[in-house]
């Protein structure tokens, strides 16, 4: 990559990532979605009444994994194993238990436990940027009106505390490529009539369900599914919609947005009323107040099994963040301030990076600025009080 390519990538608008992000994840849904393979036939005899045509209801055709042979075909390929991992341990939980949502809890909290090493790197990271944000603010005010000596000196002090701001990146991006999966385990795996072929790993069978021969028509556009998802009244594997207003309101996408909140302000630092925030800092707490509501608007077509996995990942989150860095900026919220969140102490706090001398390069911008500094700090002569009087008071 040549210099003037790099120049012009850091010139790109900072919505560019949030928007090649969601291109991607719109491709990783479409691949998703073409997991299930043909393979289905209606029996002449079939007393039950059949789907019309495996090609209009893609759940009337049994699932099993996807070979590569175009682009989106590709990418479900590739994300197979990762839906076969998630899919076979919930159905065997739900077989264990009996109980749906028990499987998505523990699934859940599985993967959750897996990943901790992960997001906590991730909650050290955000929190390490917010201890050294003083210092980067001076660092913008020492070189004011210079962009590239701003960018030079904030690399140069990243590279000197030994922090690595990517590092919150991975677990957004890990975020994605887990909730994909999850939502086609939702949407085809428990909607579909014969999820036999990705219960089988190398030729192994590892569970065996009893399903329809052939697809059974129980509504437009659905079949009678292999698996149970309906857990009081409620079919997992469908949106949970409570009421219309041009969108459907489902209580569990409003659930869940509120955990989201409160999970965003642990993250951000606890605010000082001596002290006004920045510009960046004003608005990375105003995203902090609508960005999680967004999910209120998906409750009308996504899984509620989706919405329920999402609700115990996002507590498994807060009780991972306030052990590391407490109850953040939580409070004041709506003017209350208790006592016990200005006292708290964090069980693993994180500390300041220290200043590593050794990783300052000799030519860095950083080590120009300090060796002039110490330079003029030498010339000038301080002012001597007391013993010695001026010219004007000798002669007085």
């Amino acid at each position: 990559m040549t210099a003037t390519l790099r120049q012009q990538l850091k010139r790109l608008p900072s919505w560019f990532g949030v928007a090649l992000l969601v291109i991607l994840a719109a491709l990783f849904v479409a691949a998703c979605a073409g997991i299930a393979g043909p393979g289905a036939t209606l029996a002449p005899g079939q007393t039950a009444t059949p789907a019309p045509s495996a090609t209009l209801i893609p759940a009337a055709i049994p699932l099993h994994p996807a070979t590569p042979s175009d682009p989106f075909s590709l990418f479900a390929f590739l994300f197979t194993p990762v839906f076969q991992a998630l899919f076979i341990s919930l159905v065997a939980v739900q077989q264990a238990t009996g109980s749906m949502v028990i499987a998505i809890i523990v699934v859940t909290l599985l993967v959750r436990v897996i990943l901790i090493p992960l997001y906590r790197k991730q909650i050290v990271s955000q929190r390490r940027m917010q201890l050294l944000g003083p210092e980067l603010k001076e660092i913008q005010k020492r070189f004011k009106g210079d962009r590239v000596k701003v960018q030079e000196a904030t690399q140069a002090f990243y590279k000197e505390r030994g922090v690595n701001p990517a590092q919150g990146c991975l677990p957004l991006i890990l975020q994605f490529m887990l909730l994909i999966p999850m939502y086609s385990v939702f949407s085809s795996g428990l909607q579909n009539f014969d999820p036999n072929g990705m219960l089988r790993v190398f030729g192994v069978q590892l569970i065996s369900l009893k399903c329809d021969p052939t697809p059974i028509l129980i509504s437009p556009g659905h079949v009678h599914p292999c698996i149970n998802s309906t857990v009081f009244g409620v079919d997992l594997s469908q949106p949970q919609v409570l009421f219309t207003i041009g969108i459907g309101i489902s209580l569990l996408a409003i659930i869940s947005s509120l955990l989201q909140l409160f999970q965003s302000r642990m993250t951000l630092p606890r605010r000082d009323p001596g002290i006004p925030d920045d510009q960046n800092t004003k608005i990375q707490r105003q995203s902090m107040l609508f960005l999680p509501f967004i999910s209120i608007f998906y409750g009308g077509f996504l899984p509620a099994g989706l919405f329920i996995y999402w609700i115990v990942s996002t507590l498994f989150s807060l009780v991972q963040q306030y052990l590391i860095i407490g109850w953040g900026g939580m409070f004041p919220l709506l003017g209350w301030d208790p006592a016990f969140a200005r006292a708290h102490t964090p069980r693993f706090p994180v500390a300041t990076p220290v200043a590593d001398p050794s990783k300052r390069a000799a030519n860095s911008v950083l080590t120009q600025t300090d060796e002039r500094a110490a330079k003029a700090a030498t010339t000038i002569r301080p002012r001597e009080r007391g013993g010695r009087q001026g010219r004007r008071g000798r002669r007085r």
